[in-house]
């Protein structure tokens, strides 16, 4: 036990030694963390809007002043027909038109949106918000109750999503490249003749890892909580232990990858084709699974970040209880034991 620890500590100093890899491993988190908190955002905000209007009666000013006041629209300009107003989105001057009908102060409708349909997306979400705005007298969001989420925060979303990215690609790649690392170099085999136990070497190589993804879990939790302004609503001690699972899980992977890959170029490749775009594709982190055609929602449930992502967002936004969430802790559990037995069983072939 004692030198399985030394194995531990000396791998630990290795990493720490390495500043390049200390800036990716604690870098990357704050750098996606603060990009996707802030930079990227799907919130509506500051649309820029043009009145078409061909009167200027009591009853439309009052629509319009609800428009300008609320934080979803800036009224840019007013024209007298929709042909301006064409002209002026077209010319990237506007991002949509409110087209008032003449007789709307008599008959209280006749509203036509003309929106820059570019993103789908987000023109839905535009036109959504001005029916809203215009319906009610109140200038909200009509007849609409928002739960767990009541700012509409787009970063409510993306931190569950970077949580399981990050965790992903540190765990796992980090894990596999390590390995990697001592075949090319030719040091695994001096290793591997050492008093320690051979899987014990492999497992101490992973051991550091685990605990770097550990205070990566942490410096994102505080990150959501105090820069970005998201709720932990549920028990943290659920979520905690949901991460460590799913840390198991990656590192599991990680493992797996090592196992095959003989050089670190072939290691990261296989990083980023299993990794990287199915986690940004087809685990639920920027576009939603219900969306997608059947086939790609089939290969989407064998990617574990999905079911982690859900969980987390159960856990922290939601508040429920590890009764709700359990079927994704379940499933995180029997890929974790999986890819742990395939992963030591082939390193085992490979000793032998």
């Amino acid at each position: 036990m004692e030198q399985f620890i030394s194995f531990v500590i000396k791998e630990t100093k290795h990493i720490l030694r390495d500043k390049r890899t200390m800036l990716i491993l604690f870098g990357m988190p704050v750098v996606l963390m603060l990009l996707f908190g802030f930079a990227i955002s799907t919130d509506v905000r500051n649309v820029r809007t043009v009145v078409v209007t061909s009167q200027s009666d009591h009853l439309t000013q009052q629509v319009v002043d609800r428009l300008a006041q609320s934080e979803y629209f800036l009224i840019t300009a007013t024209v007298a027909t929709p042909q301006e107003a064409e002209r002026l989105i077209c010319s990237q001057k506007a991002d949509m038109a409110i087209v008032f009908a003449p007789d709307f102060a008599s008959t209280k409708s006749g509203v036509q949106f003309l929106v820059d349909g570019a993103d789908p997306n987000m023109s839905q979400q535009w036109t959504s918000y001005a029916q809203g705005v215009i319906a009610n007298p109140q200038g909200g969001l009509v007849n609409s109750k928002l739960l767990y989420n009541p700012q509409m925060k787009s970063a409510y979303n993306f931190v569950p999503a970077i949580m399981g990215m990050l965790l992903m690609l540190v765990c796992a790649m980090m894990t596999s490249i390590s390995i990697v690392k001592e075949k090319e170099r030719g040091t695994m085999e001096v290793l591997l003749v050492s008093p320690v136990r051979p899987l014990l070497v492999i497992v101490a190589k992973a051991v550091p890892y685990l605990m770097l993804a550990f205070v990566i879990l942490i410096t994102i939790l505080l990150m959501a909580r105090f820069v970005l302004g998201v709720p932990l609503v549920g028990s943290l001690f659920w979520i905690l232990a949901i991460s460590v699972l799913y840390i198991l899980l990656a590192l599991s992977l990680g493992l797996l990858i090592s196992s095959i890959a003989q050089t670190q170029l072939v290691a990261l490749l296989l990083s980023a084709m299993v990794l990287l775009m199915p986690v940004v594709m087809l685990s639920g982190m920027m576009f939603p699974i219900e969306s997608m055609p059947d086939i790609l929602q089939w290969i989407s449930a064998v990617v574990p970040p999905r079911y982690y992502i859900q969980a987390m967002r159960k856990l922290m936004i939601m508040g429920v209880g590890i009764a709700e969430v359990k079927q994704e802790a379940l499933v995180l559990l029997g890929m974790t034991a999986l890819l742990l037995t395939i992963a030591l069983k082939k390193f085992n072939t490979r000793l032998e």
